[in-house]
């Protein structure tokens, strides 16, 4: 790292003492080289990124300049800063890349950015479709009975014949394996 400007150890020392303008002199100077040191050390990283790094090295400092010690170089202690806040924000971008796709790559005119009041439900409920279907028989009526038309305990024994203890275990066994097809998994007794 080039030499430090002497007065930097001299603001911090005073910024720790509770003197704002010598705080503010601090960030001022600190600034552009964190933001050079940010491109220089993630040359791939987007704008947006590096000044999020920046700012985010900036807010770290101000919640542990307490830690920093006025006899030591105040760049390396920056730097330390900046690298474990952008390790974090790259980690978190690349986290969230896989999931996400930016506006600006959309087309203007794609049909995907619009949206119907009952989307969200319809595709919800052709999900629960699709895997009540791929239940057995005895499922579907026992959850047809229980769940979907509400029927008693001893409605359902009546009409399927079951005990009421027989419908109590096919129902929680039916729920589990609904559960399983909405997951997209199979349930193998």
């Amino acid at each position: 790292m080039a030499e430090e400007d002497p007065n930097w150890r001299i603001w911090m020392a005073a910024a720790q003492a509770g003197d704002q303008r010598a705080y503010a002199a601090l960030l001022a100077a600190a600034l552009p080289w964190l933001r050079r040191r940010a491109r220089g050390r993630w040359p791939a990283s987007s704008a947006a990124d590096i000044e999020d790094m920046v700012q985010e090295t900036l807010l770290a400092l101000h919640q542990s300049r307490h830690l920093y010690d006025p006899a030591s170089p105040l760049q390396p202690f920056l730097f330390g800063i900046l690298k474990l806040r952008g390790a974090e924000i790259r980690r978190r971008r690349h986290r969230h890349a896989g999931r996400e796709t930016a506006l600006e790559d959309m087309p203007a005119d794609t049909g995907a950015l619009m949206t119907q009041g009952t989307q969200e439900q319809d595709v919800e409920q052709a999900g629960l479709r699709k895997a009540l279907a791929s239940l057995g028989a005895r499922d579907r009526q026992v959850l047809g009975l229980l769940k979907i038309r509400q029927l008693s305990l001893k409605e359902a024994m009546a009409e399927t014949g079951m005990s009421v203890a027989a419908l109590k275990v096919a129902s929680f066994r039916a729920v589990q394996r609904l559960k399983q097809a909405l997951k997209g998994g199979t349930d193998e007794e």
